[in-house]
C-alpha cells in the first residue's frame, strides 16, 4: 500500500485501510502491507506522537482489527505504540490475520536520526518469527532493514519473507534499489518494502516500494505515486535459491570476530 501520508488524520487513514484492503481481498490478497507509522504519520512531532500513541491493544488495534476480520485479509500496519509504565512510545508495527486476531508486534530496533531519536524509544528485540498462510515470517520497520546483522539474524531464525514497512525519502533511493535486493539474495528470502509517496514535514518520501525475491530480483516494484503494489509470491523459491547458493550455510562466524558488538580487533 504506497499511499501519501496523511499526518495526523487517524479516521481518514483507517477509512483509506479499510478501502484499500477491500481492494486486496478482492484481488485475491492474503495480505496488506502500511508504510511505517501509517495510522498517525510518521514526521509528526514528538508532542503529536505522544498525544496519539496507544497500548498495542488500544481502540486504533482493535479497529484495525476489525476491519481485517470484515474484509478478510491480513493486514500489517504501522503505528505509535504506547509503552508499558514509563518504558516509552516506540514506533511499532503489528500484523493481524484475516480473523482479525493479532499475530505478531514490533518495535522499531534502528532509530533513524534526529527524527525518531526526538519521537520514540529504541524496540529491545527482533521479532518473533510467526507463521502466516504458510510462510515463517519477520517484521522490520524502514532503518532497520539497512542493517545486514538484522536480515541476516532473522534468516538464521528460519525466515523466509521479511515484512518491512518504511518512511523513506531522497535522496535515499538507493535502499529501495540496492540495500533491498541485496539483503534478499544474501539471505535467500523474500523482503517486502512498503514505502510512502508524496511529501510530509518537510521529506518527500521516494516511494519505489518493493517485493524482492530470494534471488534478489523484482518480483513487483512501484513507480513514484500511490498504488496498490500486487504480487503472486511462492515459498518454494526460497529453497531453490537456497539450494543452488546457500550463503547460510557457508557462515564462518570464527573469522568474523567483533563484527556484532561494533568493536574492532584493535580495540
Amino acid at each position: 500500500m504506497q499511499v501519501a501520508s496523511r499526518p495526523l488524520a487517524v479516521s481518514e487513514n483507517m477509512a483509506r485501510l479499510e478501502r484499500a484492503a477491500r481492494e486486496a481481498n478482492a484481488e485475491g490478497c492474503d495480505l496488506l502491507i502500511t508504510p511505517e507509522m501509517y495510522l498517525t504519520g510518521y514526521n509528526i512531532g514528538a508532542d503529536e506522537v505522544h498525544r496519539l500513541a496507544e497500548p498495542f491493544d488500544g481502540p486504533n488495534a482493535q479497529r484495525v482489527g476489525e476491519i481485517a476480520k470484515d474484509t478478510g485479509i491480513g493486514i500489517l500496519f504501522g503505528y505509535p505504540e504506547l509503552g508499558e509504565g514509563d518504558s516509552g512510545i516506540f514506533n511499532a508495527v503489528q500484523l493481524v490475520d484475516g480473523a482479525g486476531t493479532m499475530r505478531a508486534r514490533y518495535r522499531k530496533t534502528h532509530l533513524y536520526g534526529d527524527v525518531d531519536r526526538a519521537q520514540f524509544s529504541a524496540g529491545k528485540a527482533r521479532s518473533n518469527i510467526v507463521a502466516f498462510k504458510g510462510w515463517k515470517v519477520a517484521l522490520a520497520i524502514c532503518f532497520d532493514i539497512e542493517f545486514p546483522e538484522l536480515a541476516r539474524a532473522y534468516a538464521l531464525d528460519g525466515a523466509d519473507i521479511i515484512l518491512t514497512p518504511t518512511a523513506n525519502m531522497i535522496p535515499y533511493e538507493g535502499v529501495s534499489k540496492r540495500l533491498v535486493p541485496a539483503r534478499a539474495e544474501e539471505n535467500g528470502l523474500f523482503v517486502v518494502y512498503a514505502n510512502y509517496c508524496g511529501t510530509e514535514g518537510g521529506f518527500d518520501y521516494c516511494g519505489l516500494s518493493c517485493i524482492c525475491g530470494p534471488n534478489g530480483e523484482d518480483v513487483a516494484r512501484a513507480g513514484q505515486g500511490e498504488a496498490l503494489l500486487m504480487a503472486n509470491m511462492n515459498r518454494a523459491d526460497v529453497a531453490s535459491v537456497r539450494q543452488n547458493l546457500n550463503y547460510l550455510s557457508g557462515l564462518r562466524p570464527e573469522v568474523y570476530g567483533n563484527i556484532t558488538t561494533g568493536v574492532s580487533s584493535d580495540d
